[in-house]
Protein backbone atom coordinates (compact mmCIF):
# COMPACT_ATOMS: atom_id res chain seq x y z
CA UNK A 1 0.00 0.00 0.00
CA UNK A 2 1.57 3.29 -1.10
CA UNK A 3 1.03 6.53 0.78
CA UNK A 4 -0.82 9.37 -0.97
CA UNK A 5 2.00 11.68 0.11
CA UNK A 6 4.07 12.61 3.12
CA UNK A 7 4.41 15.97 4.79
CA UNK A 8 7.88 16.66 6.18
CA UNK A 9 8.10 16.94 9.96
CA UNK A 10 9.48 19.79 11.98
CA UNK A 11 12.35 17.44 12.85
CA UNK A 12 13.02 13.95 11.59
CA UNK A 13 15.30 12.48 14.24
CA UNK A 14 14.11 11.04 17.53
CA UNK A 15 10.37 10.52 17.06
CA UNK A 16 8.80 10.07 20.49
CA UNK A 17 5.28 8.95 19.60
CA UNK A 18 3.75 7.28 16.54
CA UNK A 19 -0.05 7.32 16.15
CA UNK A 20 -1.17 4.52 13.83
CA UNK A 21 -4.65 3.97 12.47
CA UNK A 22 -6.05 1.74 9.75
CA UNK A 23 -9.58 3.15 9.88
CA UNK A 24 -9.34 6.85 10.72
CA UNK A 25 -8.69 9.76 8.43
CA UNK A 26 -5.81 12.01 9.44
CA UNK A 27 -8.43 14.80 9.63
CA UNK A 28 -10.10 13.02 12.58
CA UNK A 29 -10.82 15.48 15.40
CA UNK A 30 -9.78 13.20 18.30
CA UNK A 31 -6.49 12.46 16.52
CA UNK A 32 -5.91 16.22 16.13
CA UNK A 33 -6.60 16.80 19.83
CA UNK A 34 -4.17 14.04 20.80
CA UNK A 35 -1.38 15.38 18.60
CA UNK A 36 -1.91 18.92 19.90
CA UNK A 37 -1.68 17.70 23.52
CA UNK A 38 1.42 15.62 22.82
CA UNK A 39 3.11 18.55 21.07
CA UNK A 40 2.29 20.84 24.01
CA UNK A 41 3.98 18.24 26.24
CA UNK A 42 7.15 18.65 24.17
CA UNK A 43 6.94 15.33 22.30
CA UNK A 44 7.67 14.76 18.62
CA UNK A 45 4.85 12.93 16.85
CA UNK A 46 4.29 11.06 13.61
CA UNK A 47 0.91 10.00 12.24
CA UNK A 48 0.29 7.03 9.94
CA UNK A 49 -3.30 6.89 8.71
CA UNK A 50 -5.74 7.54 5.89
CA UNK A 51 -6.62 10.57 3.80
CA UNK A 52 -4.69 13.64 2.68
CA UNK A 53 -1.53 14.85 4.42
CA UNK A 54 -2.68 18.47 4.29
CA UNK A 55 -5.62 17.53 6.56
CA UNK A 56 -3.33 16.06 9.22
CA UNK A 57 -2.48 17.71 12.56
CA UNK A 58 0.13 20.46 12.29
CA UNK A 59 3.58 19.80 13.64
CA UNK A 60 3.60 16.05 12.97
CA UNK A 61 5.35 13.85 10.45
CA UNK A 62 2.55 12.40 8.32
CA UNK A 63 2.20 9.36 6.11
CA UNK A 64 -1.30 9.18 4.69
CA UNK A 65 -2.74 6.34 2.59
CA UNK A 66 -5.79 6.05 0.37
CA UNK A 67 -8.64 3.80 1.51
CA UNK A 68 -8.36 0.35 -0.11
CA UNK A 69 -11.30 -1.67 1.19
CA UNK A 70 -11.27 -4.40 3.85
CA UNK A 71 -8.14 -6.15 2.57
CA UNK A 72 -6.24 -2.87 2.28
CA UNK A 73 -7.30 -1.85 5.78
CA UNK A 74 -6.06 -5.12 7.26
CA UNK A 75 -2.78 -4.78 5.38
CA UNK A 76 -2.29 -1.27 6.77
CA UNK A 77 -3.18 -2.43 10.29
CA UNK A 78 -0.45 -5.06 10.15
CA UNK A 79 2.23 -2.98 8.41
CA UNK A 80 1.77 0.53 9.86
CA UNK A 81 3.22 -0.40 13.29
CA UNK A 82 6.38 -1.67 11.55
CA UNK A 83 6.69 1.59 9.60
CA UNK A 84 6.42 3.62 12.81
CA UNK A 85 9.57 5.11 14.34
CA UNK A 86 8.27 6.26 17.71
CA UNK A 87 9.25 4.76 21.05
CA UNK A 88 5.53 4.74 21.91
CA UNK A 89 2.83 3.44 19.57
CA UNK A 90 -0.69 4.85 19.96
CA UNK A 91 -3.20 2.62 18.13
CA UNK A 92 -6.64 4.04 17.32
CA UNK A 93 -8.54 0.94 16.10
CA UNK A 94 -8.95 -2.71 17.14
CA UNK A 95 -7.07 -4.00 14.08
CA UNK A 96 -4.20 -1.51 14.36
CA UNK A 97 -4.03 -2.37 18.08
CA UNK A 98 -3.54 -6.03 17.08
CA UNK A 99 -0.80 -5.05 14.62
CA UNK A 100 0.93 -2.85 17.18
CA UNK A 101 0.71 -5.56 19.86
CA UNK A 102 2.34 -8.02 17.47
CA UNK A 103 5.26 -5.66 16.90
CA UNK A 104 5.65 -5.02 20.62
CA UNK A 105 5.64 -8.77 21.25
CA UNK A 106 8.48 -9.21 18.75
CA UNK A 107 10.58 -6.27 19.99
CA UNK A 108 9.77 -6.59 23.67
CA UNK A 109 7.93 -4.21 25.97
CA UNK A 110 11.09 -2.42 27.09
CA UNK A 111 11.94 -1.30 23.57
CA UNK A 112 8.44 -0.36 22.47
CA UNK A 113 5.48 0.85 24.51
CA UNK A 114 1.85 0.49 23.41
CA UNK A 115 -1.10 2.79 24.04
CA UNK A 116 -4.52 1.57 22.88
CA UNK A 117 -7.23 4.20 22.35
CA UNK A 118 -10.74 2.75 22.77
CA UNK A 119 -13.07 5.59 21.84
CA UNK A 120 -16.12 3.76 20.49
CA UNK A 121 -18.23 0.72 21.30
CA UNK A 122 -16.99 -1.24 18.30
CA UNK A 123 -19.28 -4.26 18.75
CA UNK A 124 -22.38 -2.05 18.99
CA UNK A 125 -21.31 0.01 15.98
CA UNK A 126 -21.07 -3.15 13.88
CA UNK A 127 -24.82 -3.60 14.28
CA UNK A 128 -25.30 -0.17 12.67
CA UNK A 129 -23.32 -0.98 9.54
CA UNK A 130 -24.92 -2.39 6.40
CA UNK A 131 -21.67 -4.04 5.28
CA UNK A 132 -21.69 -6.18 8.43
CA UNK A 133 -24.84 -7.95 7.12
CA UNK A 134 -23.27 -8.94 3.81
CA UNK A 135 -22.49 -12.54 2.90
CA UNK A 136 -25.19 -13.72 5.25
CA UNK A 137 -23.64 -11.90 8.18
CA UNK A 138 -20.18 -13.42 7.71
CA UNK A 139 -18.63 -9.98 7.24
CA UNK A 140 -20.11 -8.85 10.54
CA UNK A 141 -18.92 -12.01 12.27
CA UNK A 142 -15.38 -11.43 11.02
CA UNK A 143 -15.57 -7.80 12.13
CA UNK A 144 -16.83 -8.81 15.58
CA UNK A 145 -14.01 -11.34 16.01
CA UNK A 146 -11.44 -8.71 15.09
CA UNK A 147 -13.05 -6.16 17.41
CA UNK A 148 -13.00 -8.61 20.33
CA UNK A 149 -9.36 -9.45 19.64
CA UNK A 150 -8.44 -5.78 19.51
CA UNK A 151 -10.27 -5.06 22.77
CA UNK A 152 -8.61 -7.99 24.51
CA UNK A 153 -5.17 -6.80 23.40
CA UNK A 154 -6.01 -3.20 24.30
CA UNK A 155 -6.48 -4.33 27.90
CA UNK A 156 -2.88 -5.63 27.83
CA UNK A 157 -1.38 -2.38 26.57
CA UNK A 158 0.92 -0.25 28.68
CA UNK A 159 -1.91 2.29 28.75
CA UNK A 160 -5.54 1.90 27.70
CA UNK A 161 -7.26 5.18 26.89
CA UNK A 162 -11.08 5.14 27.01
CA UNK A 163 -13.35 7.88 25.69
CA UNK A 164 -16.23 6.96 28.00
CA UNK A 165 -16.88 5.32 31.35
CA UNK A 166 -18.37 2.13 29.87
CA UNK A 167 -15.49 1.48 27.44
CA UNK A 168 -12.56 -0.85 28.33
CA UNK A 169 -13.84 -0.83 31.90
CA UNK A 170 -11.71 -3.85 32.96
CA UNK A 171 -8.38 -2.67 31.58
CA UNK A 172 -5.90 -2.54 34.50
CA UNK A 173 -3.98 0.53 33.23
CA UNK A 174 -6.92 2.64 32.11
CA UNK A 175 -7.20 6.40 31.65
CA UNK A 176 -10.49 8.05 30.75
CA UNK A 177 -10.10 10.79 28.15
CA UNK A 178 -13.48 12.04 27.03
CA UNK A 179 -14.05 13.83 23.75
CA UNK A 180 -14.01 17.26 25.34
CA UNK A 181 -13.26 20.18 23.03
CA UNK A 182 -9.90 21.75 22.38
CA UNK A 183 -10.89 25.41 22.24
CA UNK A 184 -7.86 26.30 20.13
CA UNK A 185 -9.56 24.39 17.29
CA UNK A 186 -12.86 26.27 17.62
CA UNK A 187 -13.69 29.63 16.00
CA UNK A 188 -12.40 32.43 18.19
CA UNK A 189 -11.81 29.90 20.95
CA UNK A 190 -15.56 29.74 21.64
CA UNK A 191 -18.85 31.55 21.21
CA UNK A 192 -19.44 34.34 18.68
CA UNK A 193 -22.39 36.39 17.46
CA UNK A 194 -25.00 34.84 15.12
CA UNK A 195 -25.26 35.71 11.44
CA UNK A 196 -28.15 37.94 10.28
CA UNK A 197 -29.67 35.00 8.37
CA UNK A 198 -30.57 31.83 10.32
CA UNK A 199 -28.20 28.93 9.77
CA UNK A 200 -27.88 25.48 11.35
CA UNK A 201 -24.72 23.41 11.34
CA UNK A 202 -23.73 19.77 11.66
CA UNK A 203 -20.10 18.63 11.84
CA UNK A 204 -19.22 14.95 11.60
CA UNK A 205 -19.70 11.85 9.46
CA UNK A 206 -22.81 12.00 7.28
CA UNK A 207 -24.92 8.85 6.99
CA UNK A 208 -28.50 7.83 7.61
CA UNK A 209 -27.93 6.61 11.17
CA UNK A 210 -26.20 9.90 12.03
CA UNK A 211 -29.22 11.90 10.96
CA UNK A 212 -28.48 12.71 7.33
CA UNK A 213 -32.05 12.12 6.10
CA UNK A 214 -33.56 13.75 9.17
CA UNK A 215 -31.45 16.87 8.60
CA UNK A 216 -32.37 16.95 4.93
CA UNK A 217 -36.07 16.76 5.77
CA UNK A 218 -35.63 19.44 8.43
CA UNK A 219 -34.00 21.68 5.83
CA UNK A 220 -36.88 20.99 3.45
CA UNK A 221 -39.33 22.21 6.10
CA UNK A 222 -37.30 25.36 6.96
CA UNK A 223 -37.08 27.43 3.75
CA UNK A 224 -35.78 30.48 5.62
CA UNK A 225 -32.77 28.59 7.00
CA UNK A 226 -29.42 27.59 5.53
CA UNK A 227 -27.72 24.35 6.55
CA UNK A 228 -23.99 23.55 6.66
CA UNK A 229 -23.48 19.77 6.83
CA UNK A 230 -19.71 19.40 7.19
CA UNK A 231 -18.21 15.93 6.89
CA UNK A 232 -17.74 12.92 4.61
CA UNK A 233 -20.88 11.36 3.16
CA UNK A 234 -21.05 7.56 3.50
CA UNK A 235 -20.57 6.00 0.04
CA UNK A 236 -23.76 3.95 0.41
CA UNK A 237 -25.81 7.12 1.03
CA UNK A 238 -24.23 9.42 -1.55
CA UNK A 239 -26.35 8.38 -4.61
CA UNK A 240 -29.62 8.95 -2.73
CA UNK A 241 -28.37 12.30 -1.41
CA UNK A 242 -27.26 13.51 -4.83
CA UNK A 243 -30.56 12.44 -6.39
CA UNK A 244 -32.59 14.25 -3.72
CA UNK A 245 -30.67 17.50 -4.17
CA UNK A 246 -30.83 17.24 -7.96
CA UNK A 247 -34.61 16.97 -7.77
CA UNK A 248 -34.92 20.06 -5.55
CA UNK A 249 -32.58 22.86 -6.69
CA UNK A 250 -34.04 25.28 -4.13
CA UNK A 251 -33.16 22.86 -1.33
CA UNK A 252 -29.71 22.23 -2.78
CA UNK A 253 -29.07 25.99 -2.78
CA UNK A 254 -29.59 26.12 0.99
CA UNK A 255 -27.65 22.97 1.93
CA UNK A 256 -23.86 23.24 1.83
CA UNK A 257 -21.81 20.02 1.77
CA UNK A 258 -18.09 20.87 1.87
CA UNK A 259 -17.01 17.30 2.68
CA UNK A 260 -14.39 16.19 5.19
CA UNK A 261 -12.27 18.98 6.65
CA UNK A 262 -9.68 19.08 9.46
CA UNK A 263 -11.14 20.36 12.74
CA UNK A 264 -9.94 23.95 12.57
CA UNK A 265 -11.49 24.41 9.11
CA UNK A 266 -14.60 22.36 9.85
CA UNK A 267 -15.52 24.37 12.93
CA UNK A 268 -15.31 27.66 11.07
CA UNK A 269 -18.81 26.72 9.89
CA UNK A 270 -19.98 27.08 13.49
CA UNK A 271 -18.98 30.74 13.55
CA UNK A 272 -22.19 32.74 13.21
CA UNK A 273 -24.48 29.68 13.17
CA UNK A 274 -27.75 29.79 15.09
CA UNK A 275 -27.98 26.12 16.10
CA UNK A 276 -26.12 22.80 16.12
CA UNK A 277 -27.87 19.65 14.92
CA UNK A 278 -27.57 16.23 16.55
CA UNK A 279 -30.33 14.14 14.97
CA UNK A 280 -28.77 10.72 15.52
CA UNK A 281 -30.98 7.66 15.21
CA UNK A 282 -31.65 5.35 18.15
CA UNK A 283 -29.26 2.56 17.15
CA UNK A 284 -27.16 0.17 19.28
CA UNK A 285 -24.02 2.17 18.52
CA UNK A 286 -25.49 5.43 19.81
CA UNK A 287 -27.65 4.16 22.71
CA UNK A 288 -24.99 4.89 25.36
CA UNK A 289 -22.94 7.44 23.40
CA UNK A 290 -22.09 11.03 24.25
CA UNK A 291 -21.05 12.49 20.86
CA UNK A 292 -18.10 14.87 20.97
CA UNK A 293 -19.91 17.40 18.82
CA UNK A 294 -22.37 17.98 21.68
CA UNK A 295 -19.59 19.45 23.83
CA UNK A 296 -18.16 21.34 20.87
CA UNK A 297 -21.51 22.92 20.03
CA UNK A 298 -21.76 24.14 23.63
CA UNK A 299 -18.17 25.44 23.58
CA UNK A 300 -19.18 27.46 20.50
CA UNK A 301 -22.28 28.76 22.30
CA UNK A 302 -24.63 26.97 19.90
CA UNK A 303 -28.09 25.85 21.03
CA UNK A 304 -28.55 22.16 20.28
CA UNK A 305 -31.39 20.33 18.58
CA UNK A 306 -31.06 16.66 19.50
CA UNK A 307 -33.05 13.47 19.17
CA UNK A 308 -33.99 11.81 22.51
CA UNK A 309 -30.89 9.66 22.95
CA UNK A 310 -30.51 9.29 26.72
CA UNK A 311 -27.26 11.10 27.48
CA UNK A 312 -27.45 14.00 24.98
CA UNK A 313 -31.11 14.56 25.87
CA UNK A 314 -30.31 14.60 29.58
CA UNK A 315 -27.57 17.19 29.13
CA UNK A 316 -29.70 19.43 26.91
CA UNK A 317 -32.63 19.28 29.32
CA UNK A 318 -30.48 19.95 32.41
CA UNK A 319 -28.71 22.92 30.87
CA UNK A 320 -31.74 24.19 28.89
CA UNK A 321 -29.24 24.70 26.07
CA UNK A 322 -31.50 23.51 23.26
CA UNK A 323 -34.41 21.25 22.48
CA UNK A 324 -35.08 17.50 22.40
CA UNK A 325 -37.12 16.51 19.35
CA UNK A 326 -38.68 13.29 18.08
CA UNK A 327 -37.95 13.85 14.39
CA UNK A 328 -37.69 16.32 11.50
CA UNK A 329 -41.13 17.86 12.04
CA UNK A 330 -40.34 18.83 15.63
CA UNK A 331 -36.79 19.87 14.68
CA UNK A 332 -38.12 22.20 12.00
CA UNK A 333 -40.79 23.59 14.34
CA UNK A 334 -38.09 24.32 16.94
CA UNK A 335 -35.84 26.13 14.48
CA UNK A 336 -38.75 28.19 13.16
CA UNK A 337 -39.82 29.09 16.70
CA UNK A 338 -36.31 30.32 17.46
CA UNK A 339 -36.29 32.32 14.24
CA UNK A 340 -39.58 34.04 15.03
CA UNK A 341 -39.07 34.55 18.77
CA UNK A 342 -35.93 36.60 19.54
CA UNK A 343 -36.48 36.35 23.29
CA UNK A 344 -36.51 32.54 23.29
CA UNK A 345 -33.61 32.45 20.85
CA UNK A 346 -31.49 34.68 23.10
CA UNK A 347 -32.42 32.70 26.22
CA UNK A 348 -31.46 29.35 24.76
CA UNK A 349 -28.26 30.78 23.32
CA UNK A 350 -27.35 32.24 26.69
CA UNK A 351 -27.92 28.84 28.31
CA UNK A 352 -25.70 27.20 25.68
CA UNK A 353 -22.92 29.72 26.37
CA UNK A 354 -23.20 29.12 30.12
CA UNK A 355 -23.04 25.35 29.61
CA UNK A 356 -20.03 25.77 27.33
CA UNK A 357 -18.25 27.96 29.87
CA UNK A 358 -18.84 25.27 32.52
CA UNK A 359 -16.75 22.85 30.42
CA UNK A 360 -13.66 24.89 31.32
CA UNK A 361 -11.01 26.44 29.15
CA UNK A 362 -8.64 23.47 28.97
CA UNK A 363 -9.01 19.74 28.48
CA UNK A 364 -7.27 18.41 31.59
CA UNK A 365 -7.96 14.80 30.61
CA UNK A 366 -6.11 15.16 27.31
CA UNK A 367 -3.22 16.82 29.14
CA UNK A 368 -3.11 13.83 31.51
CA UNK A 369 -2.97 11.55 28.47
CA UNK A 370 0.01 13.45 27.10
CA UNK A 371 1.78 13.29 30.45
CA UNK A 372 1.29 9.52 30.72
CA UNK A 373 2.57 9.02 27.18
CA UNK A 374 5.58 11.25 27.93
CA UNK A 375 6.46 8.99 30.87
CA UNK A 376 6.20 5.91 28.66
CA UNK A 377 8.47 7.58 26.10
CA UNK A 378 11.07 8.01 28.84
Amino acid sequence: MRPTAARPPARRAGVDVSIVTSGHDVADARLHRQVAALRRAGLSVEVIGLGLPDDAPPGALVRAFARRGAAGRLALALTAPWRARGRVLVALDPDSTAGAYLRRAVLGGRRLRLVADVHEDYLALLRDRAWARRLGGLAGLAGACLARLGLALAARADLTVAADAHLAARAPRRLEVRNLPDRSMLPGGGAGEPDPRPRAVYIGDLRGSRGLWAMLETARRCPKWRFDLVGPVAPADRPRLEAALAEEPALAARVRLPGRLPPERAWRAAEGAWAGLLLLEDTPGFAAAMPSKLYEYLACGLPIVTTPLPRPADLVRRTRAGAVVAGPAQAAATLERWRLDPAERQAVRRAARDAGAALGRANAEMAAFAARVARLAG
